[in-house]
């Protein structure tokens, strides 16, 4: 998976995390959807979108932009979206741009036309790496846990399942499955059994995101079990699997044969 995949990822279910970026209160994401739009004369969407709610008309829109590598044209096509978005939708509001790179030698600066939106305020610039202190939240932790260098990242991951652990039990589901995704991500060279011996973890079986990666590891295993001739239905009892589940599966190879 994408790095910046991976954060958008962390900003649909932890919008609050880009308003503790910007050092403004977390319950500010209240305000606000998180949406991806198509842009009709791209032809394609933006991805990091935060468009605030009716109610509160103050509220600006955040165009938001993950960068982990170098791009020159990063600004130039960042505004121009923007400036497209605002053509196509028309909205009665404010607007910024967010950019968020991975660390500062990726950032080729802003060009001189846009260096005006820079003094206004306009663009704004995240470098990851700089956050001094990501253990203040799970948001930022999780941050922390993506930008870590690999000799620092096994100890952030247990801070961080450590502060999951303690959150609200409402809460804890939705936050365990967002580090998981993370986890497999930044260790992704360790199987999901070794990620739990390292890290402890034996609630991560019960999220959703665990059972749908489980389920399609044992997909890829059935045109294997066919091979050696077993029936749907054996093959259904292996995997603990419904025989409809594995009857769709073959049917589905059968046309990607054909």
């Amino acid at each position: 998976m994408k790095t910046d995949t991976i954060f958008y990822t962390l900003l649909q279910n932890l919008p609050s995390v880009l308003f503790e970026l910007l050092e403004q209160p977390p319950t500010q994401a209240s305000h606000y959807e998180f949406s991806s739009v198509e842009i009709k004369e791209l032809s394609r969407r933006i991805d990091g979108l935060f468009l605030p709610l009716p109610e509160y008309p103050q509220d600006p829109i955040y165009f938001v932009e993950v960068q982990f590598q170098r791009d020159d044209d990063l600004y130039w096509r960042l505004i121009t979206e923007a400036f497209l978005y605002l053509n196509q939708y028309r909205p009665e509001r404010s607007w910024r741009t967010v950019v968020l790179w991975a660390k500062r030698s990726l950032d080729p600066g802003i060009p001189k036309a846009y260096q005006t939106l820079l003094s206004a305020g306009q663009i704004q610039v995240i470098y990851l790496d700089e956050l001094t202190d990501t253990s203040s939240s799970i948001g930022l932790g999780i941050i922390g846990l993506v930008v870590a260098p690999e000799n620092e990242a096994v100890e952030v991951a247990k801070n961080l399942i450590n502060q999951v652990q303690k959150a609200d039990v409402t809460k804890r589901r939705q936050l365990l499955e967002l580090v998981e995704r993370m986890l497999i991500y930044k260790f992704s060279n360790q199987s999901r059994q070794e990620l739990e011996a390292m890290f402890g973890l034996t609630e991560w079986r019960k999220t959703k995101f665990y059972q749908e990666v489980e389920q399609e590891t044992k997909l890829e295993t059935i045109p294997r079990l066919l091979k050696i001739g077993l029936s749907a239905e054996q093959i259904a009892e292996a995997l603990e699997l419904k025989v409809e589940v594995v009857k769709q599966a073959v049917e589905k190879q059968s046309r990607g044969k054909s």
